[in-house]
């Protein structure tokens, strides 16, 4: 008697443990994540002082914003064959490395050009983290909660921009307009310093990816790691599993244009781009600028009306978490891309209306919980999910480069066209706001015909059912 209580005793906490272990190795992984999305809002608080400072005109503006953008496409050109050579782990212990150059080198720029030399360093280690963290945490945990723990990663990134748009809010309450200008932005670039670091020393602590240790031979490594996970028995299946699937795989990229897979790798860039041509980081880089542009207001009360914008983000991007596993990915899309379309157009119309009150803000709300709740996260569970185990590092950077070079153009175009006289004479700060409504509308279409539906499919079984059949009737 004594002996069976023990046993299920014994199981429950090994089970414990092993969540546990997950759960740190994920946190980890998430920093990436975090500084994703600190270093890509904080320009959100520091370029009104920025454009000041250096006198930008509209096309400078929207460089000195998307300049960091250029470095994300190369960074996740590169990412992708360096994950898949060195190991997921080495290549965000280089983003890393990169985040901490940038933050000290923005800080304490002497010219534009500098600055912009720097951003693009940290850009590299974005684009590399949001490819690498997201592949890292689904390579490593069941499928049961895979789509969980791969949004954590999407919650890491809109905490990392809550955070520094509170940092941004703290450091501009500091001084007044001038001294802003000319040394607060500063401070706003230099605090990512410290996550940076942080993350640099946590990787040091954890394993490498399981999968990419089996595909390179390892095969001791991997069992040990999905041992303290899952224990001894399900690990060895699961390697059986891994090892099964990549027989089967050429290790060419020209394994994703056999025909099953060119579906698979037109879904994740025609995603990447639509998560990104819909309009998200115009408001996430923007916000305090839409503010005083539409709504009048002052800079602090743009600051402090954009913490709300990112306490929204994190807030819905919660609820993402607890959903993407039990509603499933393609239903959480159709309703993120209707809310973020029925928002974008109620927007134009108060900019076109020139409705100076309350509506800009929940309009914009309105469209970042839709975002939070479906087309942020899954968009990242789906292209760490789709791709075979060998390639997967060079399929997902195509898609993330692509996703990273829409960025690029949304950010460089949006203060063109919202500065445009012709634009705003006859359409009133409304138009940028239509024209990615209008995405939304195709989005839609987009899920419905071709997404197909993951939830609760092991990496193998998805990568094998695209050479059984297509995924259009699932």
């Amino acid at each position: 008697m004594t002996d069976s209580t023990q046993e299920p005793q014994a199981g429950n906490s090994a089970a414990s443990r092993g969540s546990l272990y997950l759960g740190l190795i994920c946190f980890v992984a998430t920093l990436g994540g975090l500084l994703f999305g600190y270093d890509t809002a904080v320009i959100a608080g520091a370029i009104g002082f920025l454009q000041k400072r250096f006198a930008l005109t509209p096309i400078e503006e929207g460089w000195a914003a998307a300049s960091a953008l250029a470095g994300c496409v190369l960074g996740a050109a590169l990412a992708g064959t360096i994950s898949d050579h060195l190991g997921r782990r080495k290549m965000l212990l280089i983003s890393a490395v990169l985040f901490f150059v940038s933050a000290v080198g923005t800080a304490i720029p002497p010219t534009l050009s500098w600055f912009v030399v720097f951003r693009l360093l940290g850009g590299i280690g974005v684009g590399a983290a949001a490819m690498c963290s997201p592949m890292y945490i689904a390579e490593i945990s069941p499928a049961r909660i895979r789509g969980r723990m791969v949004s954590l990663n999407q919650f890491a990134i809109v905490f990392g921009m809550l955070a520094v748009y509170f940092v941004n809010y703290f450091i501009a309450g500091l001084g007044d307009e001038a001294w802003n200008v000319q040394s607060g932005w500063r401070w706003m670039f230099g605090s990512e310093a410290l996550p940076a670091l942080a993350l640099l020393v946590l990787l040091l602590l954890v394993p490498e990816s399981p999968r990419w240790l089996v595909e390179r031979g390892r095969r001791g490594e991997a069992a040990d790691v999905l041992a303290r996970i899952n224990g001894p028995a399900e690990a060895e299946r699961e390697i059986a599993d891994i090892e099964r699937a990549i027989a089967q795989e050429s290790g060419s990229l020209r394994q994703l244009f056999l025909p099953g897979l060119r579906l698979a790798l037109a879904i994740g860039v025609v995603l990447a781009v639509l998560q990104q041509i819909t309009g998200i980081n115009v408001f996430l880089y923007f916000a305090p600028e839409i503010f005083k542009a539409i709504a009048g207001a002052e800079s602090e009360a743009a600051l402090l009306q954009t913490v709300v914008v990112g306490a929204v983000n994190m807030l819905f991007t919660v609820v993402a978490i607890w959903t993407v596993d039990r509603w499933g990915r393609k239903p959480l899309m159709l309703v993120g891309f209707a809310g973020m379309g029925a928002s974008l157009l109620l927007l134009g119309l108060a900019a076109y209306s020139q409705r100076t009150d309350t509506w800009v803000l929940v309009c914009m709300l309105g469209y970042i919980a839709s975002f939070a709740l479906s087309v942020g996260p899954v968009t990242w569970v789906i292209l760490s999910e789709i791709f075979p185990t060998r390639i997967r590092g060079r399929a997902m950077a195509i898609a993330t480069v692509c996703l990273w070079a829409a960025n690029l153009v949304i950010s460089q175009t949006f203060p063109m066209m919202d500065k445009n006289p012709w634009l705003i004479a006859r359409f009133h700060h409304a138009f940028p706001f239509w024209l990615y409504g209008a995405f939304c509308i195709a989005a839609i279409v987009f899920v419905i015909a071709f997404v197909p539906e993951t939830k609760g499919r092991t990496l193998e079984e998805i990568e094998k059912s695209w050479s059984e059949s297509s995924p259009l009737s699932r």
